[in-house]
């Protein structure tokens, strides 16, 4: 008889085939690698195939600038379209990717935070000048808890 000139079955690896640990879904829109100081967001430039000036430009005004392409080349592009209005930028299904310092957006969500707190007071005192101390709108509720003793 012949000699087999096969290996084991345990000694045989697979490596090469082998799947992947986990699958993940993939993301709609890639993250860009962080720059300390930097804050990034995307910004929509189109909507069903058309230009939407008004926000772009809003949000340029405002202080967001386009992201190179070149500076974060661990975006890949894919089917880029030649008439792209910012050529050298990320530009992924009508969003453009933009970054502005990390002060600007503190700046912004504070002026924000101070509108919507001084419509609540508005409200508020609008609310309560109806009020009428012998009929009020407004009553704290505050519950208790005892215990009793036992019978």
């Amino acid at each position: 008889m012949e000699k087999s000139t096969r290996l084991a079955r345990e000694l045989d690896t697979r490596e090469k085939t082998e799947r992947p640990k986990h699958w993940m879904p993939p993301q709609l829109l890639p993250d860009p690698n962080p720059e300390p100081g930097y804050a990034f967001r995307w910004i929509r430039i189109a909507s069903l195939g058309k230009d939407d000036a008004t926000n772009i430009s809003g949000k340029l005004r405002e202080g967001w600038e386009p992201v190179k392409a070149s500076d974060h080349p661990e975006i890949r592009m894919f089917g880029s379209s030649g008439n792209a209005r910012f050529p050298d930028s990320v530009e992924v299904g009508g969003l453009l990717l933009c970054k502005t310092p990390v002060e600007f957006t503190e700046q912004r969500n504070s002026y924000y935070r101070n509108q919507a707190e001084a419509q609540m007071q508005s409200v508020d005192n609008t609310y309560m000048r109806e009020n009428d101390p012998r009929m009020p709108m407004f009553k704290e509720r505050k519950s208790t808890v005892t215990f009793g003793k036992g019978t």
